[in-house]
């Protein structure tokens, strides 16, 4: 089968969406399968490559000016026919609906090939980044949810990573979407260690006090995320448990939230790591630490969340979106009411003084993303489907 992915970012370009097609790319390129990569170019210039059997084509793209290490691309059209046509793929995957996805579908149909969109983020995400005028963030959500109707309407099918996302996207885009999780790669995420000093040999990097437990968050350090909330709730475990911040992500945010940090008084105990590859460290800082904690709310799938789980930490989330299908709350973790910081407090302080119970609940949760996001299971449904599009 040959399969086109079409998509705004690719690593080293750094977002969720990014790293999903990067495996996706590599794990059907394993299987045998022709695939090939549309996506902007993270140097500006187009260029192109092959890395780990998928071609690689960059487009021509400028500086995002709302995310770190993201570009976009403003006229793709003819370029990304070229590639297309020149590719003759079976299936054409789109990954963003706007800058790269709506020339990628006129493409696909101008072909006269099948196309499908995953949703990997919802239009709340967008409309987070519009200015602070009161009404202005509903306007912008209901227009997309329209647009999005639109393109919806020109695709053979739509995949969302969770059932939250699933039942967000339903009544605006007039179908029901097909339940495809993202996965994880349960050998890299994992909670046995790769080595036997590594836990000693991380802390080190990353100039981690020895012996003391670590809270960690991992995610882009943008509006949408709140990880101020984190900052505030670990403030407060931080006085009453002996214990260290460890802050994983970069984005437009980290100054703000450095000088947050020294303003609560964990300025020392806080340790922002800046972006760390899933190919590199990522996995051990897991492992290392002894609690997981988000407080985003507006994640399609959370990834970070199940990722953490797979490697037995026990996770604090919030009561929201797809959260409640990842955390099994006092079981594998616990979920905290939006905006409610004094109980996040609590939860944290509870599982740093309580490893034995945090190991209980690592655990559980690790089973649990075993069953339900292991990423072979999300190959096999991939390939499934761009079969079933063959057909029709």
């Amino acid at each position: 089968m040959r399969v086109a992915h079409v998509c705004q970012s690719y690593p080293p370009m750094v977002s969720g969406a990014a790293f999903m097609v990067q495996r996706l790319a590599q794990g059907l390129a394993g299987r045998g399968h022709a695939v090939l990569v549309l996506a902007a170019s993270d140097r500006g210039r187009a260029w192109r490559e092959v890395v780990e059997g998928v071609a690689v084509v960059r487009l021509d793209a400028i500086a995002n000016p709302f995310r770190n290490r993201q570009r976009f691309v403003l006229w793709p059209g003819p370029a990304l026919l070229a590639a297309l046509r020149q590719f003759e793929p079976d299936v054409v995957h789109l990954h963003d609906p706007l800058s790269m996805g709506l020339p990628g579908l006129r493409a696909a149909r101008r072909l006269q090939r099948p196309v499908l969109l995953t949703l990997h983020s919802l239009p709340n995400t967008i409309a987070a980044y519009a200015p602070p005028v009161p009404g202005l963030k509903r306007l912008v959500e209901a227009a997309l949810w329209m647009y999005g109707r639109t393109f919806a309407a020109r695709c053979r099918a739509l995949v969302a990573p969770s059932v939250s996302a699933v039942t967000a996207a339903q009544p605006h885009v007039g179908c029901c979407p097909r339940l495809i999780a993202e996965g994880v790669d349960l050998e890299a995420f994992t909670p046995e260690p790769v080595f036997a000093e590594e836990a000693e040999v991380v802390r080190r990097k990353y100039g981690l006090a020895p012996g003391l437990p670590v809270i960690l968050h991992v995610g882009r350090l943008d509006v949408e995320k709140r990880v101020e909330v984190v900052l505030h709730a670990a403030a407060g475990a931080l006085r009453r448990a002996p214990a260290q911040l460890l802050i994983v992500g970069d984005g437009t945010q980290r100054g703000a939230l450095t000088q947050l940090s020294s303003q609560l008084g964990i300025g020392e105990q806080t340790h922002f790591a800046g972006f760390v590859s899933p190919m590199d460290d990522l996995p051990s800082l897991y492992r290392l630490a002894s609690v997981f904690v988000m407080a985003s709310q507006m994640e399609t799938e959370g990834l970070v969340a199940v990722e953490a789980a797979a490697c037995g930490l026990p996770v604090v989330a919030i009561q929201a979106t797809s959260m409640p299908e990842i955390v099994k709350h006092s079981v594998t973790g616990y979920l905290v009411p939006p905006g409610d910081v004094v109980t996040m407090t609590e939860r944290l302080v509870d599982l740093l003084a309580d490893p034995a119970k945090a190991r209980t609940m690592g655990q559980a949760g690790r089973v649990k993303m075993a069953q339900t996001h292991d990423f072979t299971q999300t190959l096999a449904a991939y390939e499934q489907l761009y079969r079933e599009l063959q057909q029709k």
